[in-house]
């Protein structure tokens, strides 16, 4: 399984991003899918994580109103819609991968058996 994120930049605060995430290898649907980041100097943290048929979501509570997970299983892809972002949002996002059909909640990194390389997102004041 190979994870291939994209869409990160520069915007300034209040501007809006959007980020991609696609899988490759088996069918979508047995992947939930997180999103975490990592901003300079602090430890990876996560942001979103959606089910496999993408009817439960969860966030960390510092984006929920601004961020949307949501997927697209007939393009093998999660997205991280960014809205009202802050200069505090500036890191590098990672998508993640578990193989589970669970709705469950997981936040932990070492939850995820798969990830991406990252994408930067550079907000400025």
């Amino acid at each position: 399984v190979q994870l291939q994120a994209s869409g990160g930049g520069l915007v300034q605060a209040g501007g809006s991003l959007r980020l991609s995430c696609v899988v490759s290898g088996r069918a979508m649907s047995a992947y939930l899918m997180g999103w975490f980041l990592q901003a300079p100097g602090k430890e990876r943290e996560f942001v979103a994580s959606i089910s496999g048929y993408g009817g439960t979501s969860y966030y960390t509570d510092a984006v929920k109103g601004r961020f949307t997970i949501f997927r697209d299983n007939t393009k093998n892809t999660v997205y991280l819609q960014m809205n009202s972002l802050k200069p505090e949002d500036t890191a590098v996002f990672y998508c993640a991968a578990r193989t589970t059909y669970s709705t469950r909640y997981y936040a932990r990194q070492e939850d995820y058996e798969y990830w991406g390389q990252g994408t930067l997102v550079t907000v400025s004041s």
